[in-house]
């Protein structure tokens, strides 16, 4: 079980001939599924090389970068820019992302096959609609790597099935965007990236909390997660190594004996975003208030965690929240 180091709700890209049909699988499929609907091959085409390229360019600015100033004692050295995954929520179209194109089979003109084909080198994950006849075509196209799954039209469970795939799919879109900074992050402070059990927390939260974005967070080390109102909570996730260089901070900066002990004895988590992350004695003087009690997370290590529901102004610029997102866009939810 992975987790991707930052997820969004996206927009799911329906082609077929049959507006009737479009109508329906859109209404089915429901707000869970953000949804645009094409029954023009040549106008889907277009929405989708215009809306495309803004995640390609993302995932390059998320990809590590080589210094090459230096040659000794190495040849070079890799930056990890971590405030930039943080910095995607304030991207005003990212809920216009098409992670998942859904296209018909059999239709007049292009078909799915050739529709696929067209559009092979966008970042988007790709199921095909096939009829029962078309189940040969369809795992040729799968083994040539122009559709990722197909779902027959006739099956009963076709809506279950493609509900599944399109979760499963666009996890795997985002997992894919920034699959060599999450590798990178993980040899280093960041290793809870790839623990299952992270994962299955930051899924927990979410439920709980009904959270529909989440972002890697840089100082403290965690998560900015946000529901569909963009309230922001921050899921903050210390290592030992992490609270070890929190106590030792501390205790550097003259810190209370009481917020020493508490570090120390691992009760407690802080959350000294409001500088460079950990204790100042002049920032903190009331530490209580940057403080949550610990829970212990135990997965390929310990991990001590903490939720802060946290007061929007504190984060950095305007950001359109994904419920204001579906009022300005009727057509999409």
């Amino acid at each position: 079980m992975t987790l991707p180091i930052y997820q969004h709700p996206t927009m799911t890209v329906l082609v077929d001939d049959s507006p009737s049909f479009l109508h329906s699988l859109r209404f089915q499929l429901g707000p869970a599924f953000p949804s645009i609907a094409f029954s023009d091959t040549g106008a889907a085409i277009a929405w989708l090389r215009r809306h495309a390229a803004a995640p390609a360019a993302l995932a390059g600015l998320l990809s590590p970068s080589v210094d090459t100033y230096t040659f000794a004692p190495q040849p070079y050295n890799i930056a990890l820019h971590i405030e930039q995954v943080c910095g995607i929520r304030l991207q005003p179209e990212r809920f216009l992302t098409p992670s998942v194109l859904v296209v018909d089979y059999a239709m007049p003109g292009m078909d799915g096959i050739a529709f696929c084909e067209a559009v092979r080198e966008l970042p988007c994950r790709k199921i095909l609609l096939t009829g029962v006849a078309d189940e040969r075509v369809a795992i040729e196209a799968f083994n040539r790597g122009l559709i990722d799954r197909y779902v027959r039209k006739s099956d009963v469970h076709a809506l279950d099935r493609l509900e599944a795939e399109l979760t499963r799919l666009q996890e795997g879109f985002f997992l894919a965007q920034s699959e060599t900074l999450r590798m990178l992050l993980a040899l280093h402070d960041y290793s809870f990236v790839n623990d299952p059990a992270i994962c299955g927390l930051v899924r927990e939260l979410g439920a709980r909390h009904k959270i529909v974005e989440h972002y890697l967070y840089n100082s403290p080390p965690g998560f900015l997660m946000m529901d569909r109102d963009a309230r922001p909570w921050l899921l903050a996730v210390e290592s030992e190594h992490g609270m070890n260089a929190h106590f030792e901070i501390a205790l550097d900066g003259g810190a209370p004996p009481s917020l020493l002990e508490a570090l120390e004895q691992r009760r407690m988590v802080p959350n000294f975003s409001d500088g460079d992350g950990m204790y100042s004695p002049v920032r903190h003087k009331e530490w209580h208030r940057f403080t949550a009690p610990a829970q212990v997370c135990h997965g390929r290590e310990p991990y001590y965690w903490a939720m802060f529901a946290l007061d929007p102004g504190v984060l950095d610029g305007p950001m359109e929240s994904f419920a204001a997102f579906q009022r300005k866009h009727p057509a999409s939810a």
